[in-house]
C-alpha cells in the first residue's frame, strides 16, 4: 500500500478538489448509461481518487409498525459479508484496496458511498457491487447487529431527546411510517428475522429509485460502464412508497414526566414542501429566525437577552412525504412555561412582519458566503450530487443558487413569513418536569 493509500485509508485527508469562491461555477455533467442509469458527475483529475454517492429514495417509509428498523438493520449488514466474503473478509479486501464501502440508512432513503483511488476503481466497485446484490446476511451477524440496536433503543427510552423526538413525530404523523422511530421500536426489533432483511433488502434497493452524483478521476465515458456494471443487475422496481403524510399535531401542549433540573421541549407545525416555489425563501427565513447559530432571532431573544437557554434551534424538515416547521430547546423546569409563552410570541413576531431589512441582508450575507464551503472535496461535491437529486433540484442549481437568495426583497420574505409561522397551529412535546404551563394558560 503506498503512503497516500494509508493516509486514504485511515480518513486523514479531505482530498480537496475545489475551493470555490463565490462566484465560482462547478461544471456538472448529466450522464446516462446504456442501462439507463442517470447521474451527475464532476471530474477532476488532479487526484487519483473517485467519490462515488447513490442514494436509493425510500429508506425507512417503506415499513409498517411489525417491521420497523428492518432497513437500517439490513443497511448495517450490507457491509458486513457478501458473496463468498464474511464480515472479517470483506473488512480485509476493503483495506486491501485502500477504500470505503459504506452504506447508511434514514426515513427517506438508503445510501451507498464509495471511495476508492484510480488505481483500484475497478476492484472496489466489484467490492460493491457484491455487497449490494449477495448479502449474506449471516445469523451471527445479524444478531450482533440486533443486538446493538436493542441496546441503543433501550437508552433512548431514557433520553429525554429521544423521547421527545419519539412523541412529537408519534403525534405529529400518527399511522403514517415518519411516525415510527427510524431504527425501530423494541418490539419490532425483536421480532425481526433474517427474512425480513432480505425482505426489506428487495423493497429498498432497486433500480428505479436510484440517484447517482460522482466526483473525482474519472470520465463521463468511463462512468458509463462503471455504474452499469454496479446497479445494471438489481431489481428494475422496489416496494411501493406510503401516500403523503399530513402533519395532523393540534394546537397546543403535551408534558411527559421525566425526573430531572430541566424541561426539553419540541414544537413545531405544518411546513413548505421542498418544491414549493416558496421554500429557499422559507429557508432563509428560518436560517435568521431560527437556525441555531449566533445571531439569530430565538437565540438573541431566549440566550442572550434573558438567559433561558444555551440554545435553541428550528429547521425546516422537508422530507419526501411530509413536512414540518419545528424546534427544540431546553430550560430549566422553572422556566418552561415562561419558554413556550416566549417562542408563541416570537411565532407573531415573524408571522406580523417582524423581519428588517438588516436581517435579510446579515442572513443574504452569511448564506453566499457559506455555501462555497461546502464544496471541500470529492466526498462531499459526490453527496451534495446525489441529494440534489433525490430532493428535485436542477442540475444548474448549485450556480445559481447564490443568486436567487440575493435577488429575495424583503416583500418576499414578510409574504413567505406570514405563510409560514403559524403561532395559532404550534404544538408542544415537553419532556422533563415543567412548572408555570398552568399560570401560563398552557
Amino acid at each position: 500500500m503506498t503512503a497516500l493509500s494509508r493516509i486514504v485509508a485511515a480518513g486523514l485527508v479531505a482530498l480537496p478538489l475545489l475551493a470555490l469562491p463565490a462566484r465560482a461555477e462547478i461544471d456538472i455533467q448529466a450522464v446516462t448509461t446504456p442501462g439507463g442509469i442517470d447521474a451527475w458527475l464532476v471530474e477532476e483529475s488532479a487526484i487519483p481518487f473517485v467519490a462515488i454517492e447513490v442514494v436509493f429514495a425510500g429508506g425507512a417509509a417503506l415499513e409498517t409498525p411489525e417491521t420497523a428498523g428492518a432497513v437500517a438493520l439490513m443497511s448495517t449488514l450490507l457491509s458486513e459479508g457478501s458473496g463468498d466474503l464474511d464480515a472479517q473478509a470483506m473488512a480485509e479486501a476493503t483495506e486491501r484496496l485502500a477504500a470505503g464501502i459504506s452504506f447508511d440508512s434514514g426515513r427517506d432513503s438508503v445510501r451507498l458511498s464509495i471511495r476508492a483511488l484510480s488505481e483500484n476503481r475497478d476492484q472496489v466497485i466489484d467490492l460493491a457491487r457484491l455487497a449490494l446484490m449477495e448479502p449474506r446476511f449471516d445469523a451471527d451477524t445479524f444478531e450482533r447487529e440486533r443486538a446493538r440496536t436493542l441496546s441503543g433503543l433501550q437508552r433512548d427510552a431514557r433520553n429525554p431527546n429521544a423521547i421527545a423526538a419519539r412523541r412529537f413525530a408519534e403525534t405529529a404523523f400518527q399511522d403514517h411510517p415518519y411516525a415510527l422511530p427510524v431504527a425501530g421500536t423494541p418490539e419490532s426489533v425483536a421480532s425481526l428475522g433474517i427474512d425480513d432483511l432480505r425482505d426489506a433488502h428487495r423493497t429498498a434497493i432497486a433500480r428505479d429509485r436510484v440517484h447517482v452524483g460522482v466526483a473525482g478521476d474519472i470520465s463521463a465515458e468511463e462512468l458509463a460502464p462503471l455504474l452499469d456494471r454496479l446497479l445494471g443487475d438489481l431489481p428494475a422496481e422496489g416496494g411501493a412508497l406510503p401516500g403523503r403524510a399530513e402533519f395532523a399535531a393540534p394546537p397546543g401542549v403535551q408534558a411527559i414526566d421525566f425526573p430531572g433540573p430541566q424541561s426539553l421541549i419540541f414544537f413545531g407545525h405544518a411546513g413548505i414542501p421542498r418544491d414549493d416555489p416558496d421554500f429557499l425563501t422559507a429557508f432563509v427565513i428560518n436560517d435568521l429566525f431560527g437556525s441555531g447559530r449566533f445571531g439569530t432571532r430565538l437565540m438573541r431573544e431566549l440566550r442572550e437577552t434573558r438567559g433561558l437557554t444555551y440554545g435553541v434551534g428550528t429547521g425546516l424538515s422537508a422530507m419526501a412525504l411530509g413536512e414540518a416547521f419545528q424546534g427544540r430547546v431546553s430550560t430549566d423546569n422553572a422556566n418552561a412555561g415562561e419558554v413556550i409563552e416566549l417562542l408563541r410570541a416570537e411565532w407573531e413576531w415573524l408571522a406580523g412582519g417582524g423581519i428588517t431589512q438588516d436581517d435579510l441582508e446579515a442572513a443574504q450575507t452569511f448564506l453566499t458566503g457559506s455555501y462555497p464551503l461546502r464544496f471541500d472535496g470529492n466526498a462531499s461535491i459526490a453527496e451534495i450530487l446525489a441529494s440534489m437529486q433525490f430532493q428535485g433540484f436542477d442540475i444548474d442549481y448549485v450556480n445559481v443558487r447564490n443568486d436567487r437568495v440575493m435577488a429575495l426583497t424583503l416583500e418576499d420574505i414578510h409574504r413567505v413569513a406570514a405563510r409560514l409561522a403559524q403561532p395559532e397551529a404550534l404544538h408542544f412535546v415537553v419532556v422533563g418536569q415543567p412548572q408555570g404551563l398552568e399560570d401560563a394558560g398552557l
